[in-house]
């Protein structure tokens, strides 16, 4: 494809330059494969739990802390960030993010203690919050107007992706030649992601200033609320129970390191699926498509203790895990979006901040609760509590509705008239 395309007006009236659609989709990748280099980064230890901590002689409750580490500081950095660098070009933020990420991988890498490890995790987490919450809204910049949808599908792609490919793979690296190593070639991958952004993506000058009243502005409106109560309840469902999915194929399965490779790249498979098929359901029902992916996991979850000791039971709920979680991040951003279409940076940054936060909070409880009872107790809790993100829904559709009604009014700060989704 040679022919060029102008993108529409931004809502701040500037166009990018005239650019082929080959380099504004190079420029998405390039996006994408950050983000990737990040979810895999964030989300290695899971695969690797065991090992590293028999590494270092800690519990397996004790190394999930490198699960926790890296959602706090994100949560932290996310607003604090961005708000910092609100008058930064956004594509050099990018690449200072890349490149403190490669470094965190290298320092894992060569890390002589556990406490070294989780000060590697600290500047992931600083990674996480920053790089998420610039990239995660920069679609509409970097595409065309009715490109947008798609863009964004393929930008969230790369977090089933990470789950897909950058966890079984980097497993499997760190069964052949240890986990130093899965590091060590995850930091090499992310210096090349880092040169692909230089080439493709153009300067982006930030188009608003985020500041922290802003941010608080955003949480007064009742859509942004439930929003935020969706996410945190169903992500915290998924990686309370997800972070020690290794430790109970290893127990309850009785699952062999290549099994747990498989099965965990069955799930990735699965959550490509799911992304793609969320996406094109949240684009039209926001609401109804993350009610469904919450069910979903709830229906994979909560039978996994009774089932999951077959292979077979193991590949099907995992399959069906897969799926469910594969739409969330997408369903997640677009619930943010809709509630507040005005302010794409900002919020993007609380979906980062409740995004990441929550997956500290559930790696945390998760840990807490798999210490003293077992890995099937925690697959089960995180079932109820995504059963709970259901009902959530349910409440936000009637508070809606009555919102919308003649006798409510737009009460509900921020509640939109009937026949308009969130």
């Amino acid at each position: 494809m040679t022919s060029t395309t102008t993108a529409l007006p931004r809502p701040d009236g500037t166009s990018p330059p005239p650019r082929s659609p080959l380099v504004e989709w190079l420029a998405v990748l390039s996006v994408m494969l950050g983000i990737f280099s990040i979810v895999t980064t964030e989300i290695l230890p899971i695969g690797l739990l065991t090992s590293i901590g028999s590494g270092f002689a800690v519990s397996d409750g004790m190394a999930g802390l490198m699960m926790t580490m890296p959602g706090f500081l994100a949560a932290v950095s996310a607003p604090l960030v961005t708000v910092a660098t609100a008058r930064v070009d956004r594509r050099l933020m990018l690449c200072a993010f890349l490149l403190l990420l490669a470094l965190a991988n290298g320092m894992a890498a060569v890390a002589p203690s556990f406490g070294l490890v989780l000060a590697s995790r600290v500047m992931v987490g600083v990674t996480i919050g920053g790089f998420w919450s610039i990239g995660a809204g920069l679609a509409d910049r970097l595409v065309p107007a009715e490109k947008v949808g798609r863009a964004v599908s393929v930008i969230f792609s790369a977090v089933p992706l990470g789950s897909v490919l950058g966890v079984p793979v980097g497993t499997l690296i760190g069964d052949a030649a240890g986990w130093r190593t899965a590091f060590a070639v995850l930091g090499v991958l992310t210096v090349g992601v880092l040169v692909l952004l230089l080439l493709v993506v153009p300067p982006l000058p930030p188009t608003g200033t985020t500041r922290l009243r802003v941010l608080g502005g955003l949480l007064r409106g009742v859509n942004t609320r439930f929003a935020l109560l969706l996410t945190v309840l169903v992500v915290l469902a998924h990686f309370g129970a997800y972070t020690y999915v290794t430790p109970f194929l290893e127990q309850v399965t009785h699952a062999g390191p290549t099994l747990i490779t498989l099965l965990l790249l069955t799930y990735g498979a699965a959550g490509i699926l799911g992304n793609f098929l969320g996406g094109s359901v949240v684009a039209r029902h926001p609401r109804a498509g993350f009610a469904a992916a919450a069910g979903l996991l709830a229906l994979a979850t909560l039978p996994l203790p009774l089932v999951g000791g077959s292979k077979a039971g193991a590949v099907v709920l995992l399959t069906l895990w897969g799926v469910a979680y594969g739409a969330v991040p997408v369903a997640s951003r677009t619930c943010f979006a809709r509630a507040a279409p005005d302010t794409p940076e900002a919020d993007s940054v609380l979906f980062t901040a409740s995004f990441q936060a929550t997956i500290s909070l559930g790696a945390l409880v998760g840990g807490a609760v798999v210490d003293r009872t077992s890995p099937s107790a925690v697959m089960a809790l995180g079932g109820l509590t995504a059963g709970l993100a259901v009902l959530a829904v349910w409440g936000w559709t009637l508070t809606s509705r009555a919102a919308a009604s003649p006798a409510g009014g737009r009460r509900g700060g921020g509640a939109r008239p009937a026949g308009r989704r969130p």
